[in-house]
């Protein structure tokens, strides 16, 4: 029995951040998407930018901007919503370590490798055009 709660009580104090409070997934999550879209944001509005600036009068960084919008912001927020159901004990659950690194990498690749996907495709379609 001693043992056991030994091991608990380590387990509870893993689960405590640098700054001595307490792991919570949720608004662990809900950092890395506000971030994120900033990021996101920042990158994509970079590369439609120098498209604009070209002046070749298409309408595609326009219809990239909508893409914004319409796909990483959903797909942002589907991220932290699968993290926001977690009960009180789950939340502080250091076993799910793994998983939440996985979805954050995820999303990370998503938000840096988006805007530059888009930026070159839509680049590509207006030299075709």
């Amino acid at each position: 029995m001693p043992k056991a709660l030994e091991q608990q009580h380590q387990a509870q104090e893993s689960a405590q951040t640098s700054t001595g409070q307490k792991l919570d997934w949720r608004r662990k999550i809900s950092d890395h998407v506000a971030f994120g879209l900033l990021v996101y944001t920042g990158l994509h509005i970079f590369g439609t930018m120098t498209q604009l600036k070209t002046g070749n009068g298409s309408m595609l960084p326009y219809l990239a901007l909508v893409i914004l919008v319409a796909a990483i912001i959903p797909a942002c927020r589907w991220f932290e919503m699968r993290w926001e159901g977690l009960s009180e004990e789950q939340a502080t659950d250091p076993a799910l370590a793994p998983a939440f690194k996985r979805e954050v990498t995820l999303m990370w690749a998503a938000v840096v490798g988006l805007p530059v996907v888009l930026t070159l495709g839509f680049k590509g379609l207006s030299a075709l055009f």
